[in-house]
């Protein structure tokens, strides 16, 4: 029998396939699902630590540099899900313009985001809990408040489990649900945000902001490559295209307009702190509310605890949604079990899909420190970011996938551009991400070599549906 790593499906399978979602995301909702995602515990953080360390005041260049970058790649993932409005984000898109084997590896380094993304995110948002409650006389027994570490009496993170299922049960019951609690929770840690630009405005020092950059140009852009993964998650929205109303309209709104208010919120907060207090005393680990308490704030600072905690759930939230409607997509094409490809009647979702994600990642956050792992979930995006940007050179030459929507301005230099950004970005990277990231990824390839090649429904869909 001929090997064939590289064979392609046919749109029109995909199609066929994901009509059963319901479309019931609108713009607004995609700009809500963005912003979740992206606006987390880094705003609270990284704009201190970068401030002090790297950038000083000029940390809020760093971030518009970042996010230029972003944009460019965000701009790539509008135009693959303006033209393949279906589910399953950069491993789909992969499928369709590399080949199975390409798009396989794509999914299981979204996996990797993902699920690790979600597990870091659940142990923090266990820590800011345990805080919050303590002004209350409540605490929880020490052997259930951390990741497993016998030696010092710590065995389960019973909060990070809770939180996750919670939210995994909120998703169970539908995405229109889950969708409407989520922009709510989105419009409250942004109102939030907003009442620290526009206290800390009162205590702005001008003083404060000289020297702008005493670590000169090179050390705003060197911010920048810290900073860029805190716009880390964008790339969710597009997971969603099968479930959106009008994809072609909306999902270059939902794509670009998160990266609009994420840099606002990022270069807002940057001024206003380093405004308020002086650079080179923002090497703290929660530098918003040393800001605030520094000037006597103490109510705000308190208040940005819950935002952050609002934060880390609306994050959760969408990557746990992104996670299951990928695992759909690589089950619907037999990459991995059917069973995770079947959709719950009542809801139209991937119910099965939703729960092995839940369990997955909820042993995660209970039994294991995640921190050391984290820059894993940058190498994970951005593979996905430099092969969808480069695949744009590709998509535009097929003319089997028609695109009426959002197309890449300045085709064919924008996309290269955006792939090579990424490519240095992930230069940035040390060594030991690269070590276990090939033994992610050699799990992957060893997983599908044994199970997702023979098992693919690929050459059946094709003779079904027509490849064309």
């Amino acid at each position: 029998m001929e090997i064939n790593l590289f064979r392609k499906p046919g749109i029109k399978s995909y199609l066929n396939e994901d009509i059963k979602f319901s479309k019931t995301l609108s713009a607004f909702d995609l700009i809500a699902m963005g912003v979740g995602a992206v606006i987390g515990t880094g705003i609270f953080i990284l704009p201190g630590t970068v401030a002090a360390l790297t950038a000083g005041p000029g940390v809020s260049f760093s971030f518009l540099i970042a996010a230029c970058i972003c944009v460019l790649a965000g701009m790539c993932y509008a135009e693959f899900a303006s033209s393949i409005p279906v589910a399953g984000s950069a491993y789909s898109y992969g499928n369709i313009i590399y080949g199975e084997f390409i798009g396989w590896l794509m999914g299981w380094a979204l996996i990797l985001e993902y699920m690790l993304a979600v597990a870091t995110v659940a142990a923090g948002w266990s820590s800011y809990f345990n805080s919050f409650i303590e002004p209350f006389g409540l605490k929880l027994p020490k052997s259930l408040s951390g990741p497993f570490d016998p030696q010092h009496g710590v065995y389960f993170d019973l909060v990070a489990v809770v939180v996750i299922v919670l939210i995994a049960l909120l998703l169970a019951r539908g995405i229109k649900s889950s969708i409407k609690i989520n922009n709510l929770a989105v419009i409250i840690k942004i109102a939030i945000i907003l009442i620290f630009i526009v206290v800390g405005l009162n205590f702005i020092k001008p003083a404060n902001y000289h020297p702008f950059m005493p670590y000169h140009l090179s050390g705003v852009i060197k911010g920048a490559t810290t900073v860029f993964f805190a716009f880390l998650g964008f790339d969710v929205v597009s997971a969603s295209a099968a479930e959106v109303k009008k994809p072609q309209k909306n999902m270059q709104l939902g794509i670009i307009s998160t990266l609009a208010v994420a840099v606002v919120l990022y270069m807002g907060v940057s001024i206003v702190l380093t405004g308020m207090v002086n650079y080179k005393d923002l090497n703290v680990a929660n530098p918003v509310a040393f800001a605030l308490q520094y000037v006597h704030q103490d109510w705000i600072a308190e208040l940005l605890s819950l935002g952050a905690m609002v934060g880390m759930a609306t994050m959760m939230l969408t990557m746990i949604y992104s996670s299951s409607r990928l695992i759909y997509a690589m089950a619907r094409d037999g990459l991995l079990p059917h069973h995770f490809s079947k959709l719950d009647k009542k809801h139209n979702s991937p119910q099965i899909a939703l729960f092995a994600v839940t369990v997955i990642i909820a042993l995660g956050a209970a039994f294991f420190s995640v921190d050391q792992l984290t820059n894993l979930v940058s190498f994970g995006t951005l593979f996905a970011f430099t092969l969808v940007s480069f695949g744009i050179l590709l998509l535009r030459k097929r003319t089997d996938i028609p695109n009426n929507g959002f197309k890449v301005p300045g085709y064919p230099v924008i996309p290269i551009i955006s792939g090579l950004f990424c490519i240095f970005m992930m230069c940035q990277l040390n060594k030991d991400v690269y070590i276990m990231a090939g033994i992610w990824l050699l799990i992957g390839i060893v997983i599908y070599l044994s199970y997702g090649y023979r098992h693919s429904l690929i050459e059946k869909n094709n003779s079904t549906f027509g490849k064309d």
